[in-house]
């Protein structure tokens, strides 16, 4: 079975992302094969937050050039944005950046 820090990769750190903190909505990067129940379960078990909703999004790789003729892609990623509860707190690891 995985555990909450196997599905929760990274937090996404953006410009667009910071601005969505006002409204308790934060971004993560978590595992391909997860659903949103285990990614529920996995950010109320981390930060201790009350979770409303999970949307999640599958990122395609994009193919990029490495020089004259080869070509390589980016992996491809998904990620969760996380809708807290009203009476929920805040991630703290959020509060610093905005």
């Amino acid at each position: 079975m995985k555990s909450a820090y196997d599905i929760i990769i990274r937090p996404i750190i953006t410009e667009q992302s910071m601005e969505q903190t006002d409204i308790n909505k934060y971004a993560f990067e978590v595992a391909r094969d997860a659903n949103k129940i285990e990614i529920k379960k996995a950010i109320e078990e981390i930060f201790g937050v009350k979770v409303q909703k999970v949307t999640t999004i599958n990122m395609q790789g994009k193919v990029k050039r490495t020089g004259r003729f080869p070509e390589g892609s980016r992996r491809s990623w998904k990620k969760a944005v996380i809708r807290l509860t009203e009476d929920s707190k805040t991630i703290e690891f959020f509060e610093g950046m905005v």
